[in-house]
């Protein structure tokens, strides 16, 4: 069996035989001479060869050594070249497609993609927007690279990193018919109209196995709405058709104008992720400048409401 190279210490080994020396070389890598002698020592003993000669005014390369330097170089060589064609692939531009559930969409994704034209040179964005299925398909598919999604716990196939927490909380037209405005308790939700998301959505499935867990309602009933987006939900709030369940991301606005007010149900915790969702084989060029953006500008905390 062949041994096979660790590549910490191949390049340890090269900036020491070009250096000549322990100490050049510690400093050039930054670290302590008693840990480069010591990966030089485990690359010898893994070859099984000696590298160098020890002399007083520093190291020279056995004939081994000086064949293996020429294939260190190489391998320097060639991870320079790719770290400068990944970096042209990103300044060179190209269409960045992204995905996202529509409360991501609406919300997170506009401040996100505000600060990164700021800081990037403009390239033609397109954003795709659908229910947490359909995203989840179109990046299994290879339709989108990278995806913002509310919600999930798991994505099979998929990798999934959380970003921004969230709560869905119930919430009332300020002036809200009678029936509505006399909720004040959990227990009160089952005899008033309640605003769901669509099957298929993300939020819908929180609020389900919430409700579900506090016995209140197991999915839409007779006398509930179905409505497949969250300005269409909070339009029906607004014109107190019934209770729906907003992120907290989405309703500031309104909670600042006291158009909307917030049921407090203590009882009722619906917290949640939004997460990027991704495929196992990681990402390139635009779209993985723009996650490594979003992870170090995340939008601002959620603005407190006026009371």
């Amino acid at each position: 069996m062949f041994p096979e190279l660790d590549p910490r210490r191949l390049e340890t080994f090269r900036v020491v035989a070009q250096s000549g020396q322990v100490s050049a070389a510690a400093r050039s890598l930054n670290l302590s001479q008693p840990a480069v002698t010591a990966q030089i020592r485990q690359l010898e003993s893994d070859l099984g060869k000696s590298l160098f000669t020890r002399h007083a005014s520093g190291m020279r390369l056995t004939e081994v050594g000086r064949v293996l330097l020429d294939y260190a170089r190489r391998v320097h060589r060639l991870l320079e070249e790719a770290g400068q064609r990944i970096h042209a692939e990103e300044s060179a531009g190209g269409e960045l497609r992204l995905a996202a559930s529509t409360t991501a969409a609406a919300y997170i994704l506009p401040p996100l993609i505000r600060t990164f034209l700021t800081r990037h040179r403009p390239a033609p964005l397109v954003v795709d927007v659908a229910n947490t299925d359909e995203v989840l398909g179109w990046v299994r598919e290879g339709r989108t690279p990278l995806a913002l999604m509310e919600g999930l716990t798991r994505a099979p196939g998929l990798s999934l990193r959380p970003y921004l927490r969230d709560e869905l909380v119930a919430v009332r037209a300020a002036k809200a018919p009678a029936a509505l405005a006399e909720v004040s308790a959990l227990a009160d939700l089952a005899g008033v109209p309640l605003i769901w998301r669509e099957s298929g959505s993300g939020t819908r499935v929180v609020v389900e196995r919430a409700l579900r867990k506090a016995r209140v309602a197991h999915g839409p009933r007779g006398s509930d709405l179905v409505v497949g987006d969250t300005e269409a939900i909070k339009s029906c709030v607004l014109l107190g058709l019934g209770i729906g369940f907003l992120s907290r991301w989405s309703i500031q606005r309104e909670l600042g104008r006291r158009a909307l007010e917030e049921i407090p149900l203590p009882e009722l915790s619906i917290q949640r992720s939004f997460s990027w969702v991704q495929t196992g084989g990681g990402l390139a060029g635009q779209a993985a400048a723009f996650l490594r953006h979003a992870q170090q500008h995340p939008p601002a905390p959620m603005a407190v409401s006026e009371r």
